[in-house]
């Protein structure tokens, strides 16, 4: 039994490095005794007791029991230990909380105090460090990169300058949908294509980035994007037993670095164009003029300014540039997918919202961006698809500054606390029929379900300082190109094709297998598609 256990654990930590034995067997016995003494800490006298949780084995606690879908294990494991239980995982200690009002006591009473996320091993690497929005600690430098994200990016009118790049990405991709009528697309990939270009085209301002290669291109990102997802998501017996960081067993360190280098060099080649097409050197920038600039144009600005208290070095613009290709790319790509995977299940809504598009565009018309607040019930399919598949389930996990009390329970600092949306956005106390694909119940704005945080029971972007600050621009692209994808073809399954709604947890919540689909075109005037 007991070997079992172990062989178990040395599968799940370390699955891919023959010497883990020897290591560890002499590792652990010398961190035994410290790790004992962590793990039978009493708190101090008046304090709050911890959470309640499964038992775990001596030295490694839960670790052997975790199941590959976390947001599912934990769902489970909710049921037994209520909404707010502990697990720990070696000599780390994590918080699992699935109710909205203690959703609402960490992200809203108690916003500063877990207002920190604490990154593993391999999320700092490929984060330049924990220098990026998403890993960087609350404090003055967090606040000047969202101020300036929020302020140059994600403004109405910057947002509207770039209209007319995110409308020639979206006639692309529809024209290159109708060049293969009758053949299988990959639905995510042909939408993952699409944002890759728009995002690009609105940070670097250089066109169609990727060129006439942009396919194969693009199939190579979003490779290296996956990887990067994955190995962020992967469980690193380096963030459970810190002091084996330095033997990087797993080579996940090693295998970060490969990946933040490839990207690196994707950023670098922009810059140095940028610099070259703007005829600056590095020192004594200067940009003429303030129309029209793109994203990258205002970094480098903020870059060359040379006060420290408003200006950003290049690691903080290049982790800034990371942040915004990751998160408007395979995020929105996967949300999208899962919405047409959904309105193939359930035809009556693919249904509606066409009928909707035919009511507010009309056929002998391509969707524009100024229809979309007129399609509530698109909007609603939106929201359904990300209730039930939650980019992010379990969010980025927050971590406290200090010992708070949360639901009666104390949580030590620098505890690492996950948010179990997924379960939230299926509790049948606050949804009616939670399992079920419902968009209608999203018509009416009378409970508050935006994308903002303000309710509790629906968190998709999360809440309070924390909350995903490019909402604004993942809500015009996502509905832009849904509705484009809608109004411009019937769609059918690839022939002997059954479709598959079964998910796997890779950082972000993905269907297991792409959504290969037909295209037939449905609008009467060609020269739309051309």
């Amino acid at each position: 039994m007991a070997s079992n256990i172990f062989s178990k654990i040395v599968y799940l930590v370390c699955d891919e490095s023959p010497w883990f034995w020897a290591i560890t067997t002499l590792l652990f016995i010398s961190i035994s005794f410290a790790t004992h003494l962590f793990l039978s800490k009493k708190l101090i006298k008046g304090e709050k007791p911890l959470p309640p949780g499964p038992r775990g084995l001596p030295l490694v606690g839960n670790l052997p029991f975790l199941k590959p879908n976390l947001h599912r294990y934990f769902s489970d494991l909710s049921q037994i230990y209520g909404p707010i239980f502990k697990l720990k995982l070696g000599t780390k200690l994590y918080v699992v909380v699935s109710s909205p009002s203690l959703a609402k006591m960490i992200l809203k009473d108690h916003d500063t105090l877990f207002a920190n996320h604490n990154p593993s091993i391999a999320a700092s690497i490929l984060s330049y460090g924990g220098n990026d929005m998403v890993w960087k600690h609350h404090g003055p430098d967090w606040r000047l990169m969202r101020k300036v994200f929020v302020r140059e990016m994600m403004s109405n009118t910057s947002l509207n300058a770039c209209y007319n790049l995110r409308r020639r990405e979206v006639k692309e991709m529809v024209r290159e949908v109708y060049t293969k009528i009758g053949t299988s697309i990959d639905i995510g990939e042909l939408i993952f294509v699409n944002l890759l270009n728009m995002m690009m085209n609105m940070v670097w301002g250089a066109g169609t980035v990727l060129g006439e290669e942009r396919t194969s291109k693009a199939v190579e990102f979003r490779k290296v994007i996956s990887e990067m997802m994955f190995l962020v998501s992967k469980a690193n017996v380096s963030d459970i037993f810190p002091i084996l960081a330095c033997f990087d067993i797993q080579r996940i360190e090693r295998k970060g670095k490969e990946l933040l280098l490839w990207m690196d060099c994707f950023f670098d080649s922009f810059i140095g164009e940028r610099l070259k097409l703007d005829g600056v050197q590095e020192k004594g920038m200067d940009f003429n003029g303030t129309e029209n600039k793109d994203f990258l144009q205002i970094l480098l600005e903020l870059k060359q300014q040379g006060d420290g208290k408003t200006s950003l070095n290049m690691m903080q613009v290049k982790a800034l540039l990371m942040d915004i290709v990751l998160g408007g790319t395979d995020t929105s790509a996967t949300t999208l997918e899962w919405a047409m995977a959904e309105m193939m299940q359930h035809p009556e809504v693919m249904r509606k919202a066409r009928e909707e598009l035919d009511q507010v565009v009309g056929t002998s018309k391509m969707v524009e961006e100024s229809y979309l607040s007129k399609l509530p019930y698109l909007n609603a399919v939106v929201k359904e698809t990300l209730r039930l598949h939650p980019p992010i389930p379990l969010l980025i996990p927050h971590c406290p500054s200090q010992s708070c009390t949360i639901g009666q329970y104390t949580i030590p600092k620098d505890t690492n606390v996950f948010l179990n949306v997924w379960k939230m956005h299926r509790d049948p106390e606050v949804w009616e029929s939670p399992l079920e694909f419902l968009p209608e119940r999203f018509s009416s704005d009378s409970n508050g379900y935006d994308y903002n945080g303000n309710n509790f029971s629906f968190l998709p972007f999360g809440s309070g300082r924390r909350i995903c600050t490019g909402i604004p621009l993942v809500e015009k692209m996502s509905t832009y190109v849904l509705a484009s994808l809608l109004h411009s073809f019937e769609w059918q399954l690839s022939e002997n094709v059954e479709l598959d709604l079964s998910e796997q947890l890779r950082f972000l919540l993905k269907k297991t297998t792409p959504l290969l689909m037909i295209p037939t075109p449905r609008l009467f005037n060609v020269e739309l598609y051309i």
